[in-house]
């Protein structure tokens, strides 16, 4: 290295450049595993989606319900029946915009040819297929309905920094049980295609919006009270260039703190310079801290709503004076929780307006 007209040299031994090359060789492996998994996740993903699409090509000809209303009528009415249960059953598990979205659809002419085939064959049958005709243009739209939603939530997501895939990857792997209770529609036990995209279709919708709902959206204390940003800074104890993951927000001791989201409070105590804490998890990955408080209004366990009080402002912990200190986290890795206040509001409208301007509200 040249410096001020000399020459200096550094010398790195056999074993730290070995050392350094395995290290560059794990991350390396890691990183490919990780690349790898996602890859294979988003095949088995289309693969999955290729596949009900094939299904749906083979039930869904005329000529197919035709034979089958020939081969078994009452068979064919009590599968009716199963499948107007399940959409009863459906219908009542959704959010009331989603009930009452418009079910418009694309399959209405293949229901009418469908409904023209089996009157012409079969007369005594007509009335079922115009029920069956009915039934499918209703899941028809309404699985139209959730993809919409869903990618509304994905474009939202995506503009706040945050990655679709991995929230549904980590809605996967949540916490869950139960009995098994399979879905059918059909009398021997198995269950249409059309309606087993409606099923996933909903499930999808229904994981991008809980995502959605743990956005850090509503501001913990007066935005124009913030006294330090995120990024390098001069540290205030030891004047040397220091990171600092998140926001301060000044304010006098006992001011209301809000929790930037819904969520459920994961922390509640002393956390080293941070001082006294809250954490709170808003899943998939999501948490936000709130540190240097002076008392806490959150116990652990607790699920608080978004702008909901949670503490109060304080001088605890590595801290120079009153203030919060607020940190948005995702897997554990600080970002920068200006983008989200500002962003996320916007977005949050924009997708709350989406359902109402669909159902033509």
């Amino acid at each position: 290295m040249r410096s001020e007209g000399q020459v200096r040299f550094i010398t790195i031994s056999s074993k730290v450049q070995m050392t350094a090359a395995a290290v560059s060789l794990t991350a390396l492996i890691v990183w490919a595993a990780s690349m790898a998994g996602a890859g294979w996740s988003q095949y088995r993903a289309t693969a999955d989606r290729l596949s009900l699409l094939d299904r749906e090509a083979k039930v869904a000809t005329a000529t197919e319900r035709v034979n089958a209303y020939r081969s078994d009528i009452d068979a064919v009415a009590t599968d009716l029946a199963k499948r107007q249960e399940f959409i009863e059953d459906m219908v009542a598990s959704l959010p009331e915009d989603v009930k009452t979205a418009a079910s418009t659809s694309d399959s209405a002419g293949e229901a009418s040819e469908t409904i023209s085939k089996v009157s012409l064959s079969i007369p005594e049958a007509s009335a079922l297929a115009k029920i069956e005709a009915r039934q499918l243009v209703f899941v028809e739209g309404l699985t139209r309905y959730a993809d919409a939603r869903a990618q509304r939530a994905t474009v939202a997501l995506k503009t706040l920094g945050l990655d679709p895939a991995s929230m549904m990857r980590n809605a996967d792997r949540s916490a869950m049980g139960g009995p098994l209770e399979n879905l059918v529609t059909d009398a021997d036990g198995g269950i249409d295609p059309r309606f087993e995209r409606l099923g996933l279709s909903i499930a999808r919708m229904a994981a991008l919006e809980r995502g959605l709902e743990g956005v850090p959206q509503v501001a913990p204390a007066r935005t124009d009270m913030i006294s330090s940003g995120f990024g390098y800074r001069r540290d205030p104890f030891t004047r040397r260039g220091a990171m600092h993951k998140g926001l301060d927000f000044r304010g006098a001791v006992g001011t209301p703190i809000q929790a930037a989201s819904a969520g459920r409070v994961s922390f509640v105590g002393w956390k080293g310079g941070y001082g006294k804490t809250v954490e709170i998890s808003h899943g998939n990955g999501l948490m936000t801290r709130y540190a240097h408080m002076s008392r806490f209004d959150a116990k652990p366990g607790q699920r608080v709503a978004a702008g909901e009080t949670i503490g109060a402002i304080g001088n605890t912990g590595r801290s120079t004076g009153a203030h919060l200190h607020f940190e948005v986290r995702i897997n554990n890795r600080a970002v920068n929780p200006r983008t989200f206040l500002e962003t996320a509001p916007n977005v949050l409208e924009e997708i709350r307006r989406a359902p109402q301007l669909a159902s033509g509200q």
